[in-house]
């Protein structure tokens, strides 16, 4: 009898599925009757796919799962923290870059984004967004075509339905929904990341970073999509992550977030673990699309008001997944 099949047993067997598949992952994070606890969640929710399919489905929670990364909280100082006032987006510098602090120039336009002190509890996020082709599965477990089906068959668009390149949404609700299938399907509180954990996670641990990127630099072609005509999708995974291990904290699309978005929120923010206001008409995305000026608009600060709804799937638009626990998965 093989390993995981005896794990299944000791265990009790909880699902058909662990005991009738030999497919069974091997985690790099998850215990193996944990593997085995998530099986039986998607037996118990898919009785009716084929054992191929709900392996498929166990392979893309499991690795999901293991590609977060652990973000010890901590306390920072969140908003526009100022930028020397000419720099070059490719340069490398450790704030204040050699000027006087009361010569800073703001990073953003919005005089609202104020510093004030942030606590935040220790979290998982995602090291990629969410990729076309996980989202493209959790839509035909619902019953749903792929994002843009129209378009795929087009020669010139095909290289944009890559399976690792970033996942199109149209609704902030189907990135809240993959997220919380996550969670369903995992046994964690998997959700979108709040607007602080986004911008704490930029800035590695809240640095005064200006760039998301692996040294806090702009430089096309290297660590961000290339000057000129950007392409309009890109893998994940394509650039180098910053130092935490997140990629494309900026570049390739925005990111919608679990915050309903207010002009004015950072003026009565909560301190600890702060939440968007409690109601609202749109939500805050982070970072930067394919088409921005990213000097600009890439940086680690910048806020967005984003709706709730937009007429088609656009790659500029994406999300990743967070998990607000504080002990190791």
């Amino acid at each position: 009898m093989n390993t995981i099949r005896t794990l299944a047993l000791l265990v009790g067997c909880a699902a058909a599925a662990a005991c009738s598949s030999p497919n069974l992952p091997v985690s790099q994070k998850l215990s193996p009757e944990k593997v085995v606890e998530i099986a039986a969640r998607i037996e118990a929710q898919y009785p009716n796919l084929a054992q191929d399919e709900r392996d498929e489905v166990l392979h893309v929670v499991v690795r999901s799962l293991d590609e977060m990364i652990f973000i010890e909280g901590g306390t920072f100082e969140m908003g526009d923290f100022g930028w020397k006032c000419d720099f070059n987006p490719a340069e490398v510098c450790t704030w204040p870059c050699g000027v006087p602090e009361e010569s800073l120039c703001n990073i953003t336009r919005d005089s609202e984004d104020r510093l004030h002190e942030v606590e935040l509890s220790s979290y998982y996020l995602a090291a990629k967004k969410t990729t076309l082709g996980d989202f493209d599965l959790h839509r035909s477990l619902s019953g749903k075509e792929p994002v843009l089906s129209e378009l795929r068959s087009r020669e010139r668009l095909k290289y944009a339905f890559d399976p690792m390149n970033v996942a199109p949404i149209r609704d902030w609700q189907e990135a809240k929904d993959y997220c919380q299938w996550l969670g369903k399907i995992s046994g964690y509180p998997v959700d979108l990341p709040t607007e602080a954990q986004w911008e704490y996670a930029a800035r590695n641990r809240g640095e005064k970073t200006l760039y998301p990127t692996n040294d806090g630099s702009l430089k096309f072609g290297q660590n961000f999509p290339g000057e000129g005509r950007r392409p309009m999708t890109e893998r994940v995974d394509k650039y180098p992550p910053n130092p935490l291990g997140l990629y494309s904290m900026a570049g390739m699309a925005i990111e919608v977030l679990d915050d309903w978005y207010g002009d004015d929120f950072y003026q009565d923010s909560p301190r600890k673990n702060p939440r968007g206001p409690s109601t609202g008409i749109e939500k805050v995305a982070r970072g930067i699309d394919s088409i921005d000026t990213p000097w600009l608009a890439a940086n680690t600060v910048l806020r967005r008001n984003h709706p709730l709804e937009l007429d088609t799937h656009y790659f500029e638009v994406s999300f990743r997944c967070a998990i607000p626990v504080s002990t190791q998965l």
